[in-house]
């Protein structure tokens, strides 16, 4: 494990953003940020970040760790007879008597007491998304590894739909899904797999159960993984169009209806207008209105209940995100899914999801897997 190469870069990114803030160094507390800035994947750990210097605050379990991946980051080691509080206030008292950023979104308002008797020089300063504002631009080794844990998902998702059976639960594909993904070098799935057979499948947020699929007529599976701490997010529905299968015996299984298809159609119309409408400069909002104004125009805008996309990287979950109320405008380095959706309660629902690269020139599609139902078979 080695410090990662933009460390550098991110730091004086974020140090030349003080002036705006009113502050004089950051008290960074979300242990993602603490990953972003330094590359130490331990956990319970704080970074004091200065014009001049940068400390992480950690704990003994982690000196071996942090000198292999943090090797030019000074450090501040408490061990367990020490509070971290404590071990903050040294450090911020050193400094005299200087504005200090905290992480509003990460400090509670229990911590924030404790700092502010126990950091008497400091003046405290709230701030909000300095470092995520960062995070929503990757560069060249962010991006090179959110493409391996795209590749990892797709190499998964393909070795198992064709084994799909009849038999099989939606927690059992789910675990195939992430034991695969972990034997192809995934760390772990970047979230716990969405897998909804039928209805189902008309639950955004389901999760799955010990329920076979049966003769389901079409499976929702929205899933992906980590690797080296970045995520993929890839969803496909699957719909049986055929009226007879070899894995049955004796009966024909369901197939999708009319409905179905004409709503399929319609989100994959959806979801290609607003992959075509990314470029820098576009705000996201705009970009979610082309789903939505395609979907409107199929008769499916009230079946469309959620945002158009988010932003992907050390969470899956990031700015920028693509919804009517965002403030965000698109910029290139960007990685954000685009995945609209329909969904019917007591039938089925569709979800199309890929993750997309913004370019100078306009955009990328970093995922491959195909999305027509044609391309997406669901033969048991």
């Amino acid at each position: 494990m080695t410090e990662c190469n933009s460390t550098p870069n991110r730091l004086n990114a974020l140090r030349a953003s003080f002036d705006e803030h009113e502050i004089d160094a950051l008290l960074v507390t979300d242990e993602i940020n603490v990953r972003y800035l330094s590359g130490f994947t331990g956990d319970s750990s704080y970074l004091i970040v200065t014009p001049e210097d940068t400390c992480v605050l950690s704990d003994g379990r982690y000196i071996t760790q942090l000198a292999q991946e943090c090797p030019s980051l000074r450090t501040a080691i408490r061990f367990s007879n020490r509070a971290m509080i404590d071990l903050v206030a040294e450090q911020i008292g050193e400094l005299g008597p200087r504005r200090i950023g905290f992480e509003a979104s990460s400090v509670s308002v229990s911590i924030f007491n404790s700092l502010q008797s126990k950091c008497t020089s400091a003046k405290w300063r709230e701030t909000v998304g300095m470092v995520e504002r960062l995070r929503m631009v990757k560069d060249a080794d962010e991006i090179a590894l959110i493409r391996r844990a795209i590749e990892i998902a797709e190499r998964a998702y393909r070795s198992i739909v064709p084994k799909l059976r009849p038999s099989w639960t939606e927690l059992e594909i789910a675990h195939e899904l992430e034991s695969t993904m972990r034997v192809l070098g995934a760390e772990s799935a970047s979230f716990a797999a969405i897998i909804g057979s039928g209805v189902s499948g008309a639950l955004p947020h389901y999760r799955p159960r010990p329920v076979a699929i049966a003769d389901s007529a079409s499976l929702l599976m929205d899933f992906g993984a980590k690797y080296k701490g970045y995520a993929s997010d890839l969803t496909r529905t699957l719909g049986n169009q055929h009226a007879t299968s070899a894995a049955f015996t004796g009966r024909s299984p369901s197939v999708v209806s009319d409905k179905f298809k004409r709503a399929h159609a319609a989100v994959l119309e959806a979801q290609l207008a607003a992959i075509d409408a990314m470029a820098p400069g576009v705000p996201a909002k705009d970009v979610d209105a082309v789903a939505r104004e395609v979907l409107s125009k199929h008769g499916l805008s009230d079946a469309f209940v959620h945002g158009l996309g988010h932003g992907i990287g050390l969470q899956i979950h990031e700015s920028p995100r693509m919804s009517a109320l965002s403030q965000e405008t698109l910029a290139a380095g960007m990685v954000i899914t685009v995945e609209p959706g329909v969904y019917f309660e007591g039938e089925f629902g569709i979800r199309i999801e890929d993750d997309i690269l913004v370019t100078d020139g306009g955009r990328e599609v970093l995922s491959s897997l195909g999305k027509g139902l044609d391309e997406c078979p669901f033969c048991m």
